[in-house]
């Protein structure tokens, strides 16, 4: 079981290293092809995907939550990018709040068997405590879901093995998640005007 466990590890370590790797090699192609240089030449590389980039990039969103390919700052930086402050905005927290709440009923039903298989012991130590906290746990949830401070999908995942309602989780995502994806979008794309400058 030791064996196992440590090998998911190894693979959603992997994942991530690649999935943020393959990001990068994107923004440097980005970078030489100049694609971000202006709005026409942003419309060109967009139109490739026609009308299904938005809704690939959702997808992407979903999947990084579940599976953390991509770390969710770094992609969430890239669709204010590629969409614009508000529709990149939007994008992300659709494809984000829905990644959360497939996270809480995966969870919920595989237990606390996935999640030491996906995440490091460490981290699990750090905050089972929680767990048996009641209603002190929600308040915490709530406020690591709103600051931009905790692994907020561990957290999902941790959060699917409490006493949380539903209604009650899913409310938390939709009111409070906005906040936190304003301020990783905020951030991101002032680095990614650092960078255009430079380039």
């Amino acid at each position: 079981m030791k064996k196992e466990n440590n090998y998911l590890r190894i693979v959603i370590n992997f994942s991530t290293i690649i999935g943020t790797i393959l990001l990068c090699i994107f923004f440097y192609y980005a970078l030489k092809a100049q694609i971000f240089t202006s709005e026409e030449s942003l419309r060109m590389f967009l139109d490739r995907f026609g009308i299904f980039a938005p809704l690939l990039f959702i997808i992407i969103q979903i999947v990084q939550v579940v599976i953390p390919l991509i770390p969710c700052s770094i992609s969430t930086g890239v669709g204010v990018v590629i969409f614009g402050p508000l529709w990149g905005f939007v994008y992300n927290y659709v494809g984000i709040v829905i990644g959360s709440i497939i996270v809480f009923f995966i969870s919920r039903r595989y237990g606390m068997p996935l999640i030491k298989k996906m995440f490091k012991k460490e981290l699990i130590d750090k905050y089972i405590g929680w767990l048996n906290s009641g209603k002190k746990f929600e308040r915490f949830f709530a406020a690591a879901i709103f600051f931009p401070v905790a692994p907020d999908d561990f957290l999902c995942y941790l959060a699917g093995v409490t006493d949380i309602s539903v209604k009650k989780y899913i409310a938390i995502i939709i009111f409070l998640k906005p906040f936190t994806i304003f301020l990783y979008s905020l951030g991101l794309v002032a680095i990614w005007d650092i960078l255009m400058k430079i380039f």
